[in-house]
Parts: structure tokens; sequence; C-alpha cells
């Protein structure tokens, strides 16, 4: 078998922390030159699986309302507990605790690493959710849904931070395709769940509670999972462990090895530049600042666009004249595309700049948007429904990959949490402006805000954004 475990060339040491760049440049260009096979494609896998527990937290907001609703726990209108909709406070409860999470706490997977913090937060987020699923005022659930989002806020930018660090350059889109191809599965599970609990009332318990505390049996794969996953070496190499670092890295390329049953590419070792701890303030300096202020405008808009339909469809579709139970029904088949969009572009995912992908994606939500407004029909609604879902898809995986791609491995979470955080934020108040639009202008006032949203989204990435395709991160991060 040949030698894999890879020597390097000690060069000058940072005389700001003694950690060496030309090691951290060997650990990057190994990571780079893997191969794209079974033992690559299985950490992507399991990272995919703790995203499909947090999708499924998140997305339960649209489904379960109208249980809560029915069981007389949630108000409509003006009778909510903070003088508006319950389900608009709800929705607003979780995107705030995900604006906290995202922003305030998203920097501890830069200081103790993707692997632990990626475990806390599932742990976080598990025993939230379970503790809302008990819950029997519409102030304890809101209450705990907040909490809930804190969690989620902290796994959604670990994920992505993690995820671009551990895979080649050549298949980072790809990776990301996948890996929202599992998590979208969460999507029409808890959509189905929903569509046959939700409705009955199981051995006495409200459909809408088995649908919240099937989170519990989540933790049993907590320990699983991170036993399985490893650290990134990029962390490491960036803290000066480059021992562990290197250990990860020969494990990985032996089963690498294996797998593609030929010898690996020599590593190509490109400049690192190692700038310490990393601290906010860094997020401001050249080039950084241009990419920060053109994500924070981003994540504003997608957000309308992307939650503005996902997290009210049913709503949506009860308001072309749609009953309850037929809402839940035809929002389960339209949540079939949450999957069926990454993986039919896992496959072209890499041959396409990921900033025209997103302007493509938007493109393709405002069409649908529009015409979604003017249908009657079932097939109308569904049709159109199914590919505004594709688009979002599409516009998911994309943006996840870019966002990562554009700071250092030093302040990448720290970077990447503060500027999705914003579309946090944006969801606890375009949250409430849905409801109003929705109370008012009806379906075709809601979708024609989140098209609208769609439109600024499209002229901030095609206008501002720089190419990202098949550079190395270190490489885009500097450039």
């Amino acid at each position: 078998m040949p030698e894999v475990s890879s020597t390097y060339t000690a060069g000058p040491a940072s005389p700001a922390d003694g950690i060496d760049p030309s090691r951290a440049a060997w650990i990057s260009a190994r990571i780079d030159r893997l191969p794209a096979v079974a033992s690559v494609w299985k950490l992507v896998a399991l990272l995919s699986i703790g995203g499909f527990f947090e999708l499924y937290d998140l997305f339960q907001t649209a489904y379960i309302s109208p249980g809560l609703i029915r069981d007389g726990i949630f108000a409509t209108g003006a009778q909510g507990v903070f003088g508006f909709s319950d389900q608009a406070a709800f929705a607003s409860a979780t995107f705030l605790g995900l604006f906290l999470g995202a922003s305030m706490l998203s920097p501890l997977a830069d200081r103790f690493g993707r692997r632990a913090i990626f475990t806390f937060a599932l742990i976080w987020y598990t025993i939230a959710t379970v503790l809302m699923g008990v819950q029997s005022s519409a102030l304890g659930i809101i209450l705990m849904r907040f909490l809930v989002g804190i969690g989620l806020g902290i796994e959604l930018v670990t994920i992505d931070a993690y995820l671009s660090e551990l895979v080649p350059k050549r298949m980072r889109s790809s990776a990301f395709a996948f890996a929202f191809f599992i998590q979208f599965l969460s999507v029409p599970a808890v959509a189905l769940m929903s569509w046959w609990l939700v409705p009955q009332a199981p051995f006495g318990i409200s459909g809408w509670r088995w649908v919240v505390l099937a989170s519990a049996v989540f933790a049993l794969f907590i320990w699983w999972l991170r036993s399985s996953l490893p650290e990134s070496p990029r962390w490491l190499a960036q803290k000066g462990r480059f021992e562990e670092a290197n250990k990860i890295l020969g494990d990985l390329e032996s089963r690498c090895l294996r797998d593609h049953k030929k010898p690996l590419d020599i590593p190509e070792p490109e400049p690192v530049n190692l700038e310490g701890e990393g601290r906010f303030a860094d997020i401001w300096k050249p080039p950084y600042r241009r990419r920060a202020i053109m994500l924070i405008v981003f994540h504003v808009f997608q957000a309308i666009g992307f939650f503005g339909f996902g997290n009210w469809l049913p709503a949506l579709i009860s308001g072309q004249g749609v009953s309850v139970t037929h809402s839940l029904m035809y929002a389960f088949i339209i949540t079939l595309a949450y999957p069926l969009g990454p993986l039919l572009f896992m496959r072209f995912a890499n041959r396409f700049e990921n900033k025209w992908q997103i302007v493509g994606s938007a493109l393709g939500a405002m069409i649908f948007g529009t015409l979604f407004a003017f249908q009657t029909s079932a097939l109308g609604l569904v049709f159109c429904g199914v590919m505004i879902t594709f688009c979002n898809a599409w516009l998911s995986f994309s943006y996840h990959s870019y966002q990562s791609e554009l700071f250092p491995t030093n302040i990448r979470a720290r970077a990447v949490g503060f500027c999705y955080s914003f579309s946090r934020l944006s969801t606890v108040f375009s949250s409430l402006l849905v409801g109003i639009f929705l109370e008012h202008f009806g379906t075709p006032g809601v979708l024609a805000f989140i098209v609208s949203s769609m439109l600024i989204v499209m002229i901030t990435i095609g206008g501002f954004g720089p190419r990202t395709r098949n550079l190395a991160l270190e490489n885009i991060a500097h450039r």
C-alpha cells in the first residue's frame, strides 16, 4: 500500500502566535487533494443527519400551528398573547432565538471547535423542543420556542463552517447539495407527520404534541454522531494543533486510499495567512467588509422569500380557498421538492459559480411566486408551490456553500454567524408583516412581498458577489 501519511517542511513561525503557516498550508492542500470517494461522502452524510434534526425542528413552525389553534392554545388576530396572532408570535420567537444563537454564540465554534459546538447545539435544541411539547399555554410554548431557536442558530452556522472545511475544493458545492438533500428530507417528514397526526389525538394526546415530541428520539443519535465525526483539521491547524490535524488526516487519507484504489494526488500547498484567534473587528477589514455588508443585505431579503413561503405554506394555500385538511395534504406534496431540488443539482452544482446559482434560483422563485398568486385549482397550486420550493431549496444549498467560502478559518463561524443572523432578525419582523399582509391583502399580497424581496436578492449577489468556484478556501478568503 502506498504511503499516505504526509510530511511537511517547517516554515517561518508566525511572530504573533508561534504557528507555522507552511504546516497549515500543507494541511489544507492535503484536504483539497482528497478524491470524492465514499469515506468523504460519509462525513458529509453524518453532518447532514445533524442538519436533518435541526430542519425538522425549524419547519415545525408551519405545520403544528393549525393543531395549536384547534386546541384553543393559539389565538388568531389581536387576541393572541402579545396582542397579535400567536402563530406570528411563535414564528417570531423562533427567529429571534435563531438571531441570538447565530450572532452571539456562533463565535464559540471558532473558539472551541466545530465538533464540540455541533454536539452542544444538538443537545440544547433537543431538550428545549421536548420541553416545548409538554407546555399547555401559548406563552409557555412561545418562550420554549425561543430557547429552541437559540440552539438552532448555533447549529446552522457550525454545520456550514464544519462542512466547508472537511471537503476538498472541487466538491464543496456538490457536498452542500448532498447535505441539503438529506437535511430537506426532514421537511416532507414533518409535513407528513403533521398531515397524519395534527387532525387526530392518538391515546388522547393532541397530534401536534406527537409531532414535537418525536424530536426526542433524535437525542439517541447525538453521541453516535459525535463519536463518528472528527474535528476540522483546518481549525486544528489554525490553533497550532498540527499533530492532531495530521492524525485525523492520516486516518482519512488511508480510508480514501482504500476507496480510491490508486495513489492520491500530490498536495499542492498555497500560502495560508494565519491571523490569530480572530476578532469581531476582523470582519470589517478589507476584503471582508464588502462581503459582510453584501451578505447582510442578502440575508435580510432572502429570509423573507424563503421563510415567507415555507413557514406560511398551509396558510397561503388556505387563503386560496382550500380547507385546512386539504391544505396540509397539498403542503406535504409541495415539500417533496425540498430534497428533490438539491438531489437533482448534485451532479451540476460544481460546474457553475455559486453566485449565479443564487441569482437563478431567486429568479425562478419570483416567476413561480407570481404565478402562484393567480392559482385556484389544486393542480395549479401544487405545481407552482413545487416550483417555488424547488427554487428555494436550490437557493438554500447555494448560499450556504457560498457564504462559508468568503471568510478565513479563524473568523469563519463568527462572520457567517453574524451575517446569517440578519436573516433571522429579518424573519422576526417579516413573520409579523406576512401575518398582516395575509389578513388584509390575502395570498396575492404576501406573494408580492416575497417576489420583491427576491428581486433585491438577485441584484445584491449578482452585482457584488465575488467568484469562488474551484478555489481553495484560503485563496478565496484573501483575494
